[in-house]
């Protein structure tokens, strides 16, 4: 008799092809193989998490940790970019296990999200039933893949196990506060503490609350607003990316160039809505400093220093109104830049500032035409330019940002190392979350600000010699400034290149 593995008499068949359906069978058997023995469980020192061989981890193994990116569940299956990053991770992992380490590779399901909304609505399915679907498909993919993958530790962030954990740690959050004299436990200065400890200070008088009135004066929900300003997870008014026909704030990346949603096409407006934010200003330092502590490429570590956006500088205050003012209110900048103060010849808040929820109701006594925007009065040029800056994202006012537009509010701001009152401008490029909103313009030493300054005929003040020259015009004048009309030689200071101005311009 023929075996069946043997080709027949005379057949140019070979033996033991090497086929699909073979492949199919081999991989299949050793899958199989491999989850009846757990050979990819990662052991604990003790518990209920053992080996295949039902052992714990062994005292000399050096512990290695790999986590995928979390697939989300919403289309039909894996797609080739989720095996393209996954196929790295697993070499990792089983080149640490051939060195003997334990380690644990672990993968889960990003399960929350608008794609498993949307088609919820569009089909009228529940998204539970969609998106369990998916992630069978999806583990039965990764099984097919031979990837080394723990099963026992996957989960997905509709688990309630999971949303359990993840709201402990919010009510952490935000039951803390950061004390930045707070002695750490490894060293330095800065630390959170628990807000019931704020309270605690408040109700005995050790810190006086903002309006100076007795803790027991205030009412509750005056004293959740003074805890607002210093807990961890704070609410907050703060612009966002809103689309109307997904009824849904949306981050940068799901904005198009275009100002409309990736999903669905729909177009999206910049509005203030009140929602949670994490005060990571108050530990920036920490997040920035430590990255040297990560073995990080570098390109990955300058891409979250970039992030994290930490600047060292001085907060100044302008007071709106002039001095003497009773009605004077002030405005916030934060500058890298103090010593060009004298420079400042104009000031930039972003359309959402609340600076412009009241404005003058008629143009100040100098007021040029083009800074105007053709508008009777300040009310209609603020309300015309903030009805158009809402129709643009973050991202499309960044892209356009050299395309300088914007108008004159009405509002004078007093420069507070010379006293001479200042025009307030709006304008699209500058961002509401970014900084305190507002920007002290010195277009003597700002690319961006001098190309407004000369699209708005505004004066331009030099305080620090540029490192790569001035700009057009100023060439054959460094101790010029310009005014509106043309150069006029400066008469209270002289400067050579370098040097810096002490005195006002």
């Amino acid at each position: 008799m023929t075996s069946p593995a043997s080709p027949a008499p005379g057949s140019d068949e070979l033996p033991f092809r090497y086929t699909p359906q073979l492949a199919e069978r081999i991989e299949l058997a050793w899958q199989d193989e491999w989850a009846q023995r757990g050979t990819f469980w990662a052991a604990n020192p003790e518990g209920a998490l053992t080996d295949g061989e039902d052992r714990h981890a062994a005292s000399g193994a050096q512990p290695f940790f790999l986590m995928d990116m979390f697939p989300y569940p919403s289309g039909a299956g894996l797609h080739v970019g989720h095996p393209l990053g996954y196929i790295a991770t697993d070499v990792v992992g089983r080149y640490r296990r051939m060195r003997g380490d334990n380690v644990l590779h672990a993968l889960g399901y990003d399960a929350f999200g608008l794609p498993a909304e949307q088609y919820a609505v569009q089909t009228g399915q529940h998204p539970r039933t969609t998106t369990e679907a998916n992630m069978a498909t999806m583990k039965r993919q990764l099984r097919r893949l031979g990837l080394a993958h723990d099963e026992r530790r996957s989960f997905a962030t509709i688990d309630p196990g999971y949303v359990r954990w993840t709201q402990w740690i919010f009510l952490q959050i935000f039951s803390s506060w950061y004390d930045p004299d707070a002695e750490r436990p490894g060293g330095g200065r800065g630390a959170a503490r628990p807000v019931a400890e704020l309270v605690e200070s408040f109700a005995s008088g050790a810190r006086p609350t903002p309006d100076g009135r007795p803790w027991a004066e205030l009412t509750p929900a005056e004293r959740e607003d003074v805890l607002g300003e210093y807990r961890l997870a704070y609410v907050s008014e703060a612009p966002v990316n809103w689309c109307p026909g997904l009824g849904t704030v949306l981050a940068n990346e799901e904005v198009t160039s275009d100002g409309r949603s990736e999903r669905g096409n729909f177009p999206v407006f910049q509005r203030s809505l009140r929602q949670w934010n994490m005060r990571i200003t108050a530990y920036a330092d920490r997040l920035a400093d430590d990255l040297d502590l990560i073995d990080w490429p570098e390109k990955v570590k300058s891409m979250q220093r970039n992030w994290i956006g930490r600047s060292e500088g001085a907060r100044v205050t302008f007071a709106i109104g002039g001095v003497g003012d009773a009605n004077a209110r002030e405005v916030e900048v934060f500058t890298t830049r103090p010593d060009t103060l004298f420079g400042a010849t104009f000031m930039v808040v972003a359309p959402e500032h609340p600076l412009l929820d009241e404005v003058p109701a008629a143009w100040p006594d100098g007021t040029k035409d083009l800074w105007t925007g053709g508008h009777d009065t300040p009310v209609a040029a603020v309300s015309a330019y903030r009805t158009m800056a809402a129709s643009k994202t973050a991202v499309e006012r960044q892209a356009d940002a050299r395309s300088k537009s914007g108008v004159f509010t009405g509002h004078l701001a007093t420069n507070p190392v010379n006293g001479e009152l200042v025009p307030v401008f709006t304008a699209d490029y500058v961002l509401m979350g970014y900084g305190t909103g507002a920007i002290m313009a010195v277009p003597g030493g700002d690319q961006r600000d001098f190309d407004f300054a000369r699209a708005y005929d505004l004066p331009v003040v030099f305080t620090v010699a540029p490192d790569g020259g001035f700009a057009d015009g100023f060439e054959e004048a460094p101790d010029a400034a310009y005014t509106g009309d043309g150069l006029v030689q400066r008469s209270t200071a002289t400067t050579t290149a370098g040097d810096e101005l002490s005195s006002t311009g």
